[in-house]
């Protein structure tokens, strides 16, 4: 039997978008100027998701020529979309953010949200991000009409846009009028724009509010291309503009001449598809960034994602980092950190094959999302490597320390040689605590891996440090000091990795550059360290003598200061809410749940994300004992706010309770432990949903046993050494307690620690 093609339509195709049900959570934009002024967005149940949790650090543009980012790509909204991440290992991603001072999402619907992913990578390498407003076409006329009507309704578009920015987390607005009107609605635009303008630098300080170069002061859309007396009343009510790509070679000089003072304001568009740019854009991109520079003007790069779309050969990654490797070399680095601590770097580009926390792998499924981006090391390219040189690059596919990546370094190096690899170059002004240093490591046998600092001091005085594990008489003499780090045993916690600890003491000293640094060690000591494996790293041989490898897999640097103290268990409230069940196959069971969390108290902790796991426990039968409780913790996602919405998770029929961990990470890449102590009187390390969520369909008697057998299985794993009256005290206590939760969470689902 066959369907018709109305009715295989009907099958196919997914229920209109209701921003009120609970789905998986997605970034998205307003179309109508209704949605605007309605505010219909903060009662989405997606708008909670999609705040931003990194906060900018310094609101102040430096005064100098700019780079600003205008990233475009397939009407927006694609991989980058999902709040939680995706499952596009080969997703779009931006990592040389230290080229970037502004960073703008756009596309052609009428309010451009950024989505919170770009916003918290961006925020986090200290560029701003803009979202977009955009009227054109007869859509657009219709609704400048609208907004322009009267001065207080431009008033009042404006704080909306104001305030969605402010909640949201991101920095401003591009603002395209890409319609022509009517000249008696041009003090009304002005007004929008100035009233925008105003009301985003006091909600939002070092906000931005950038003009396009579109329509002119007398109504007209006409580019003009340049900043002239056409657009220049736009211009002086806001903070920037954005002029057209039709540019010929003295425009930058002119609208230099027109801005005075505010030269750097001026953003001159290039665009990288090349259609009707100077110098063609592509791969002459730098052609146009050279004149700009010159000319001591700002730049757009709008649409970099041209090295994606056009899948430039031979590769993504190595096309991308050619083609920011040009800009560099134009324009020269913008950003620098690190500036200031705790610094945690564990060089995630965002989308990968696995993913590992703290040296194990707890994922093997491909991912993508942008805000799980780590600090982006300052990697050079070499367009045609020698066969016999290191070759540095991120790695994917092999093991991670942290996230899913690697710094691998491999390739032909000969005794007695060294080879240096620039990492990061900073700014941090050190005080007169010490500065610590970690960083983790896998390698071959008689390839070593080091650290290379460079200081300077207020008279210009430069200090070269090595952190090397074994000293070396041919590097010695290369640096001012050399340090051998400690070595950290974490083989259980994380198996192949070398944990290396050092301090040092800089006071009044600028760290300015990390590089890595690859050696080998004196002969004897390579020797000895294979035998005993005293070293740590892998008791393999190189395949050849002259042959290296060894990865990154992360940096940490902190004062003591900067350590950080998670809450206690007992400080979080964790609620379950939008519950949903539903049966499938032999007795399963899915389970869609939005996972909420915050501290009793109100306070903020300052965690750099969440990760989520589940744990499926199912009683099993042990001889007469009456069974016991098993479980095996899974990781499902990380979140970057305090909740995760868990969709269709598949519950097998066995499963008698379920147990959702939310391990908090602070911000120096430490995460507390997976312990599960569900009692009230146990400072546990993670906040968690005791959400006792098992299937409700089964007798009252059977469902009061699971409970009261699991709480006997982790009343096992409790503390021996108390006191046999205490344990027993303690275990009745236990039992009330159980039969406690259940009841509450039975009917509320809430769990109060």
């Amino acid at each position: 039997m066959s369907l018709t093609s109305e009715a295989l339509s009907s099958t196919l195709d997914p229920p209109p978008f209701d921003p009120v049900q609970p789905s998986i959570p997605i970034s998205y934009p307003l179309k109508t100027i209704q949605e605007l002024e309605s505010r219909a967005y903060f009662k989405s149940f997606h708008y909670p998701f999609n705040k931003s949790s990194v906060p900018l650090k310094s609101s102040v543009l430096d005064d100098r020529p700019r780079i600003l980012v205008c990233h475009d790509m397939q009407g927006g909204y694609v991989d980058d979309k999902w709040v939680q991440g995706g499952k596009n290992e080969s997703a779009y991603a931006i990592w040389h953010w230290y080229l970037i001072d502004i960073f703008v999402y756009f596309s052609h619907n009428l309010v451009t949200l950024p989505p919170p992913c770009w916003t918290n990578t961006a925020h986090r390498h200290g560029v701003k991000v803009l979202g977009t407003f955009i009227t054109e076409g007869s859509d657009g006329i219709e609704t400048c009409n609208k907004l322009l009507a009267t001065k207080e309704s431009a008033q009042m578009y404006a704080e909306r846009l104001a305030e969605l920015a402010a909640d949201l987390g991101f920095d401003g607005w591009l603002m395209n009028i890409e319609v022509s009107l009517d000249p008696s609605q041009i003090p009304n635009l002005k007004e929008f724009i100035s009233h925008l303008t105003e009301t985003m630098h006091s909600s939002v300080p070092g906000s931005l509010v950038i003009w396009y170069d579109s329509v002119t002061i007398t109504g007209e859309l006409s580019y003009q291309n340049q900043l002239n007396e056409r657009n220049k009343p736009f211009f002086d009510i806001c903070d920037g503009i954005f002029a057209n790509y039709w540019w010929e070679e003295d425009y930058p000089k002119l609208s230099a001449a027109v801005a005075g003072d505010r030269k750097y304001d001026v953003y001159m568009g290039i665009d990288v598809f090349g259609r009707g740019t100077y110098g063609g854009g592509e791969w002459n991109t730098n052609v146009a960034l050279d004149v700009c520079k010159k000319d001591d003007v700002s730049a757009v790069l709008f649409a970099p994602g041209w090295v994606y779309e056009t899948k430039q050969p031979p590769d993504f990654q190595t096309a991308q980092n050619k083609w920011w490797g040009l800009v560099e070399k134009s324009w020269g680095v913008v950003k620098f950190y690190p500036n200031s601590l705790p610094f945690y770097s564990n060089f995630d580009q965002g989308h990968g094959y696995h993913i590992s926390v703290e040296g194990g792998q707890v994922s093997n499924a491909p991912w993508n999302n942008i805000s799980s981006q780590g600090f982006q090391p300052f990697l050079e390219y070499k367009d045609n490597p020698t066969p016999d040189s290191i070759q540095v690059l991120v790695d994917f596919k092999e093991a991670s320390y942290s996230g899913g990546v690697n710094i691998t370094f491999k390739g032909t190096l000969k005794d007695h040689n060294d080879f240096t690899a620039r990492l990061f170059q900073g700014k941090l002004l050190l005080g007169e605590l010490p500065l610590h240093m970690t960083y983790s490591v896998q390698s071959d046998g008689g390839s070593l891996l080091g650290l290379s600092l460079q200081f300077s001091s207020t008279l210009n005085e430069r200090i070269s440090v090595l952190i090397a594990p074994w000293e070396t008489n041919q590097l010695s003499n290369k640096f001012s000091q050399v340090i051998v780090p400690n070595r950290v045993n974490k083989q259980e916690l994380a198996p192949g990795w070398v944990i290396q600890e050092s301090s040092i003491e800089m006071n009044g000293y600028t760290l300015t550059e990390i590089h890595a640094v690859c050696y080998r060690p004196k002969p004897e000591i390579g020797k000895l360290s294979l035998e005993h494996k005293s070293d740590g790293h892998n008791d393999k041989l190189a395949q050849g003598p002259s042959e290296y490898f060894a990865v990154l897999g992360h940096i940490t640097i902190k004062t003591s200061k900067d350590n950080p103290v998670f809450p206690p268990s007992s400080s979080w409230l964790v609620e379950g809410q939008y519950i949903k069940w539903s049966s499938g196959s032999q007795g399963s069971k899915s389970l869609s749940v939005k996972i909420a969390w915050k501290l009793k108290d109100g306070s903020n902790f300052q965690s750099s994300k969440y990760n989520i796991y589940v744990e499926k426990l199912a009683t099993t039968t042990v001889g007469n004992s009456g069974g016991r409780v098993e479980g095996i913790q899974e990781y499902i996602g990380v979140a970057y706010v305090e909740a995760f919405y868990v969709y269709d998770l598949s519950i097998p029929s066995t499963t008698t309770t379920l147990k959702f961990i939310i391990q908090v990470c602070g911000v120096d890449g430490a995460s507390q432990k997976l312990m599960i102590l569900p009692t009230i009187n146990w400072m546990l390390k993670t906040p968690r949903l005791l959400g006792d969520l098992m299937g409700y369909d089964r007798p009252l008697q059977e469902r009061a046993r699971y409970v009261f057998v699991d709480m006997l299985r982790r009343f096992g794993k409790m503390d021996t050494q108390l006191h046999t009256i205490e344990r027993r005290l303690l275990l009745m206590s236990l039992v009330v307690l159980s039969m406690i939760l259940w009841v509450l969470n039975h009917n509320s689902m809430k769990t109060y620690w």
